[in-house]
């Protein structure tokens, strides 16, 4: 049992997991279901759970021959704005996440990576969301389109990898992928002597 001191509560709590005592599906779509959880707290107390499930995807951080990162921007619907972001795409079922980066990146900016490598990967929104967002960068591209319904009104932008970095710090790119993609990438990127 692990236990950890809370400043709110002015005790020590439970760090166990919660115990699902009934799950109920709320809505099923054609990208996310939700379900509400009502679980049993470490402590004895119940309280509900409301649950997005969205499946594993892979958003990509993709240098060119010239050193320049290729963003998208592209219409949210759902922020109602565009947004610069890095390429990104939903995980088939039984599919290699490797393989979707290909197919992501051949239907939304018309290139085959002949390079890909993992950088990392995290929860985007740990605290009601089950999607999990693996990051690569993808580099020693040909071009290749394939063509999807979804990728028409993507405008690809070419920039260098320090003004993709200035607009982050300025907050010309806030989609949270994005951000932490070429952060990450900066973090891990060697350094020429």
């Amino acid at each position: 049992m692990r236990w950890r001191w809370c400043a709110v509560w002015k005790r020590k709590v439970r760090l166990d997991e919660e115990k699902v005592l009934a799950t109920e599906a709320i809505f099923e779509g054609r990208v996310v279901k939700v379900r509400v959880d009502n679980v049993e707290m470490p402590g004895g107390r119940q309280t509900t759970r409301e649950v997005v499930e969205h499946g594993e995807v892979v958003a990509v951080v993709v240098i060119d021959e010239q050193g320049q990162v290729l963003l998208e921007e592209q219409y949210r619907g759902a922020v109602g704005k565009k947004l610069l972001e890095i390429p990104a795409g939903g995980i088939e079922p039984g599919e290699d996440p490797e393989d979707a980066v290909c197919r992501e990146l051949r239907e939304e900016i018309g290139y085959l990576p002949q390079k890909i490598e993992k950088l990392g990967g995290f929860y985007a929104a740990p605290g009601y969301c089950t999607e999990y967002m693996h990051l690569y960068l993808a580099t020693d591209l040909t071009p290749s389109r394939l063509f999807a319904e979804d990728s028409e009104g993507i405008r690809v932008v070419k920039v260098s990898l320090e003004h993709a970095v200035a607009m982050v710090i300025s907050g010309e790119i806030h989609d949270g992928k994005s951000v932490a993609g070429l952060l990450l990438y900066l973090a891990k990127k060697p350094v020429k002597r």
